[in-house]
């Protein structure tokens, strides 16, 4: 599954446009490399996302063409969420 529409997916970013956008700008790592939104994404894979001051890491736990919103945290596995303050 492509990058992009997985993040859709996940409902980590609402949009597929606007997650293929974000991609697009060098914003997100996959196995600490550069990704790009057609990155075919398999199970067991670090996704490294920096949003503004949110950076999350992630590991791909599950891959469906379709779930529902309750089941979307299934498909992944939070590994560090933080805030980075402003100085």
């Amino acid at each position: 599954m492509r990058l992009d529409k997985y993040l859709k997916l996940t409902r980590l970013i609402k949009r597929r446009s606007v997650a293929k956008e974000l991609v697009s700008r060098d914003l997100f790592l996959v196995n600490d490399k550069v990704a790009k939104p057609s990155k075919e994404i398999k199970v067991g894979d670090i996704i490294d996302l920096t949003l503004g001051r949110h950076h999350l890491l992630i590991r791909v736990k599950e891959i469906k063409d379709h779930c529902l919103k309750n089941e979307a945290n299934d498909l992944y596995e939070v590994l560090k969420d933080e805030i980075n303050e402003t100085k």
